[in-house]
């Protein structure tokens, strides 16, 4: 087994078991025997980046041991042999090669279409990262991610991101504080709320607190409490830009977040003027999938 979390490997298995259930593909089996050997290519048919070749290898180990515990033959089932030819991060074009599969037919082909389900959609996201990262070349701005990621699959979406050059924004919930506009609203504004993290967080170990803010007004609000980042939600880059010299003229170290309404088309405005990040929910949401077939050969 490739050196993978177990996390991953059980996301492999979950995404397996969804396609085989309890009988395995019954195609394959239908057509095929237990020996028959074969072999396919893996290939990007799109210009993009790739993600998810890390999994390759480890999800044919797991639809091996998966059809040989469905299988009534007490001979062992060969193991499928990978070749990666590129690494995560890599760049596709049309036709290239990403892996080649040896082995059992049915393997191969139980396998199929889970291994292309994932590197579609994570090199999608790669891929529109790529493109969020090169609109921003030349300024100090930074992307990040969301947690509007598909349930069960963030840790894949995420490495994503990093492949395609962006950042990671937190985890979850359980490892940066970051205020919303449902806190805000419950706890009677910007100021209770920010207050109330800042009271919990101190004595203890030092998760990040951002908030979140709507206006200039509540920017104003927040600025004094020294947050360590403050995340400037749906404004213009009038205001942004404003929010920034404020920033600035207040000396604090504190960083700036823009999100809310992220295209490439707005990017380059947002982060000429001066934050430190943009947050785009849409690299993970709604990433088109890349290209990416099997052929048997």
């Amino acid at each position: 087994m490739a050196d993978i979390s177990d996390n991953i490997v059980n996301i492999l298995k979950t995404a397996l078991a969804e396609d085989l259930g309890a009988a395995g593909d019954i195609t394959s089996q239908a057509i095929f025997g237990e020996s028959e050997i074969g072999e396919a290519l893996i290939r990007s048919k799109q210009t993009g980046v790739l993600s998810g070749a890390s999994l390759i290898a480890p999800l044919f180990e797991q639809a091996g041991a998966y059809l040989a515990s469905l299988q009534s033959s007490t001979h062992p089932v060969t193991p499928a042999k990978v070749r990666v030819f590129c690494n995560d991060g890599d760049a596709l074009t049309p036709g290239k090669a990403i892996c080649s599969i040896d082995g059992p037919v049915r393997t191969i082909l139980s396998g199929e279409r889970t291994i292309l389900n994932l590197l579609q959609r994570l090199s999608g996201i790669a891929t529109a990262t790529a493109e969020m990262v090169k609109a921003l070349e030349g300024s100090k701005t930074r992307i990040l991610d969301t947690r509007k990621t598909a349930p069960g699959l963030r840790a894949l979406e995420k490495a994503a991101v990093r492949h395609g050059g962006g950042t990671n924004h937190r985890a979850g919930l359980y490892d940066m504080i970051l205020i919303k506009d449902t806190h805000i609203k419950h706890a009677g504004g910007v100021k209770p709320a920010l207050t109330k993290a800042l009271k919990w967080r101190d004595g203890k170990d030092a998760p990040q607190i951002e908030v979140e803010v709507q206006s200039m007004e509540e920017f104003l609000e927040a600025l004094p409490l020294k947050p360590d980042r403050i995340m400037l939600d749906n404004m213009s880059p009038q205001e942004i830009e404003t929010c920034v010299e404020e920033r600035d003229m207040s000396g604090l170290k504190i960083e700036l977040e823009a999100s809310g309404g992220i295209s490439l088309f707005t990017l380059p405005a947002i982060a000429a003027a001066g934050v430190d990040f943009i947050s785009s929910g849409a690299i993970t949401h709604s990433a088109p999938a890349l290209d990416i077939n099997l052929v048997m050969v």
